[in-house]
């Protein structure tokens, strides 16, 4: 390949990049517009492009949220982006996906947003020791806007406590 240097050789080949794999993806959102008060850890039913394409990052949380159905949980909303190697079996971007949780939390759950206020947020996806794919979901109420604004305050105010420590 190349004469006289240590690349030449049959034994010789360039090494491809490799993609980058995301051990969680977090919805930062989500404690911005909530108070958030329980967190339970959910599986989630997935087809096998859409475990690669978490893989790969591709998630956005814009606009999703947890609702019951005759007694399961559902994740709606949440965007998984088509796989890029994937085939004419790929899967559809946004569908219902159905959450894994026992049935006394989900009977928690329940109660929990039967009361007026109450949301089921998705928090972040990730992967366990077991390379099982996990939705973490919170149990949170919906900050006004006056609250929205202390949050942004107490974050500029530790931006600049930092910045003058550094010094």
């Amino acid at each position: 390949m190349f004469p006289g240097s240590e690349y030449s050789g049959p034994g010789f080949f360039m090494a491809k990049a490799k993609a980058v794999q995301v051990k969680e993806l977090n919805n930062r959102q989500a404690y911005f517009n909530y108070h958030i008060e329980d967190k339970y850890e959910a599986g989630i039913v997935l087809l096998g492009t859409e475990v690669k394409s978490i893989r790969e990052g591709k998630v956005s949380f814009n606009d999703s949220f947890c609702m019951f159905d005759k007694g399961e949980l559902w994740v709606r909303g949440l965007f998984i982006n088509a796989y890029t190697h994937g085939n004419a079996n790929n899967h559809i971007e946004v569908h219902d996906r159905k959450l894994l949780l026992q049935k006394r939390e989900l009977e928690k759950l329940e109660t929990k947003v039967k009361e007026k206020g109450y949301s089921i947020i998705p928090l972040r996806i990730f992967f366990n020791e077991k390379r099982f794919a996990k939705v973490e979901i919170g149990v949170g109420k919906g900050k006004k806007e006056f609250d929205k604004r202390e949050t942004i305050k107490t974050r500029d105010v530790d931006k600049e406590i930092k910045r003058l420590l550094k010094r």
